[in-house]
């Protein structure tokens, strides 16, 4: 069921991005490949965003997930979603995508909201 929930929020997603970014490309990464790459990367004009998709703002991240968004979004843009903060990554990539020629330092709260939610984890056990 959890999956499901994820698998239908993404193919949603999906639908959107190719609404707001009318002729972007949209890949969905094998996650058996190289464990921790975000699940979609998304091409648009001559710039490309990388997101994780997550069915909650309550579910973590896996293994190395973090450090791919993290290392993606200095070279471009990238963050985790979820349909909590759908709409503020979703405006933060319109941003990032608009810039000609820079990587973007636009954190989106929801990078911090992880952060602050695998601190939490890691205390309590």
């Amino acid at each position: 069921m959890a999956n499901r929930r994820e698998s239908k929020f993404q193919r949603d997603l999906i639908k959107e991005i190719k609404n707001r970014f009318p002729g972007s490309i949209v890949l969905k990464n094998d996650p058996t490949y190289c464990q921790g790459i975000p699940d979609l990367l998304i091409l648009y004009e001559d710039h490309w965003a990388a997101l994780e998709c997550k069915r909650s703002s309550e579910e973590g991240p896996r293994p190395n997930q973090e450090y791919y968004v993290r290392r993606m979004n200095q070279m471009s843009y990238a963050s985790f979603i979820y349909p909590e903060n759908k709409e503020e990554v979703l405006y933060g990539m319109e941003e990032a995508l608009q810039l000609k020629g820079t990587a973007c330092d636009y954190v989106p709260e929801s990078a911090r909201l992880v952060e602050r939610r695998r601190r939490e984890i890691r205390r309590t056990g």
